[in-house]
């Protein structure tokens, strides 16, 4: 067992939880000039650590969470980075004895916004303060400079700052990318969120490959060029970048290592708990909706080969001219994308309106602007956007993003149009060519759908000609009665 010295009320911040990220974030926070206590449930973890990675520097070790409280300078910060779920609520459960009033507890794991709501006021109920701090970056972003998304009690806020804000990472401009979110699930609901785009750019991403892999015929190499070229464009990013690289990558036989990997993407649910969240707002998230699915189908391997083979495959192959395709492929991923994040902001809207949280959505735009995994050089664009209209109901209607759309509309429907007609899939693609199409419709089709519902359900409508709020219901056969049936409005 590691003999340091230890010395009560001498550590800034207690870690509990030294798998990757936890480690790297203590290492983060000694490299600011911070003294972390760590902890974990695996005691031999502190000694490995400890003798490793953490040698030489002013990290301490504690063997329990009561030893590693005793460590801390008032008010306490203790900082989880435990795997989210019960494993939270049974350490938080641990630490409530330990702790006084005005204590903090942060969990930094990736726990589902509605915990992290509940896990605030039944803290503050004892008199504990509660942060739930989304973190995106990956192992790099945590040892060297993460995106943080805090919420929770905001009194907790300016007892945090100084070391989150020291850790994070910086923009161009030098605002640290960790801003106060707002309160209660706030900042993991942010995250959330940041996670459904994320799935929605790799699929876009994905389907650009699949057209230029399969429509173009191209090389891993070629397209590593492509995108590496669209990376030095408006689609500068950080997926982009790694995209370019990865298609570069060979394997030890000298070949494409992307070639050999099974397709059969995997997940770990913010995805999927982004499209919940949608569908309890009525938002219509449907690109990253879509992208969820696409991994689902992606994981039915056995279903699809035996479709492959029982259905066949008409993929087709373009015979045009290949520079074109590839540009006007990269203004419809370009379009794509915005409408992604407009998509993301209408829900974080949405939430924001249904549970009373200050969300500046330009602050958020602005956390995302390095060290996270969506970090990309329009974001910048996005929070000049809400700085200019806070409240901006979508980023479609924004005068920037307005004209880029319009500017590269044509290339999207070319692209939407080609990939149908060869037989390649791009749900992500499509749908937010839909999305966009339908939501600048001033009339849709609804009114049809409307009269079908009060014709077998009795569900009443609303009339363009009376005003709103007043329901109708007709008697369509000759047959039924007055009596209505309730709805709700999404």
């Amino acid at each position: 067992m590691n003999t340091t010295t230890k010395t009560t009320n001498s550590a800034d911040i207690g870690l509990i939880g030294l798998a990757v990220m936890g480690q790297n974030l203590a290492l983060n926070m000694n490299d600011h000039g911070f003294t972390v206590a760590v902890t974990n449930r695996t005691l031999s973890t502190v000694d490995h650590f400890l003798a490793g990675e953490a040698a030489g520097t002013n990290i301490i070790p504690a063997y329990s969470n009561e030893e590693l409280v005793q460590m801390l300078k008032r008010p306490r910060r203790v900082m989880l980075m435990v795997k989210a779920g019960s494993p939270v609520d049974a350490v938080i459960e641990q630490l409530v004895p330990l702790l006084e009033e005005g204590d903090i507890i942060i969990d930094g794991g990736n726990s589902h916004y509605a915990d992290s709501t509940r896990r605030t006021r039944e803290l503050a109920e004892k008199g504990i303060l509660f942060i739930g701090a989304g973190i995106s970056g990956g192992e790099e972003g945590a040892r060297y400079g993460p995106s943080i998304m805090p919420g929770g009690s905001p009194a907790a806020w300016p007892h945090v700052q100084p070391i989150f804000q020291a850790i994070a990472a910086k923009a161009d401009d030098g605002e640290p990318c960790c801003k106060w979110v707002g309160e209660e699930g706030a900042g993991h609901y942010v995250k959330m969120v940041h996670n459904g785009i994320e799935y929605g750019d790799m699929q876009l991403i994905a389907e650009a490959y699949d057209l230029m892999a399969h429509a173009l015929k191209m090389t891993p190499p070629e397209m590593s060029d492509v995108f590496a070229r669209w990376n030095q464009s408006k689609l500068n990013s950080y997926l982009i970048e790694i995209t370019a690289d990865i298609m570069a990558y060979k394997d030890e036989d000298g070949e494409p290592l992307l070639n050999k990997i099974l397709d059969s993407a995997g997940q770990k649910g913010t995805g999927k708990w982004t499209a919940i969240a949608a569908l309890e707002e009525g938002i219509p998230l449907t690109l990253i909706a879509e992208a969820v699915f696409a991994r689902s189908l992606s994981a039915l391997l056995d279903e699809r080969a035996a479709a492959a083979e029982l259905l066949g495959s008409n993929t087709g192959t373009y015979d045009g001219d290949t520079a074109s395709f590839i540009e006007q492929l990269g203004a419809a991923l370009y379009t794509a994308k915005i409408v992604s994040y407009s998509q993301g902001f209408m829900l974080l809207r949405a939430a924001a309106e249904t549970f009373g949280w200050n969300i500046d959505f330009g602050e958020v735009a602005s956390l995302w602007r390095a060290g996270c995994i969506i970090r990309a050089a329009f974001l910048d664009e996005v929070m000049q956007a809400f700085r200019r209209q806070p409240q901006l109901p979508n980023l479609l209607l924004d005068d920037y993003f307005r004209q880029e759309v319009q500017a590269a509309e044509l290339g999207w429907r070319n692209t939407v149009a080609r990939a149908v007609q060869l037989g390649i899939a791009v749900p992500a693609l499509s749908s937010s060519l839909a999305f966009y199409d339908g939501y600048r419709r001033q009339r849709l089709p609804a009114n049809l759908i409307q009269a079908q519902r009060d014709y077998f359900g009795a569900h009443t409508y609303e009339r363009i000609d009376r005003p709103r709020g007043d329901f109708f219901h007709t008697d369509w056969t000759g047959e039924g009665g007055d009596v209505t049936a309730t709805t709700y409005v999404a």
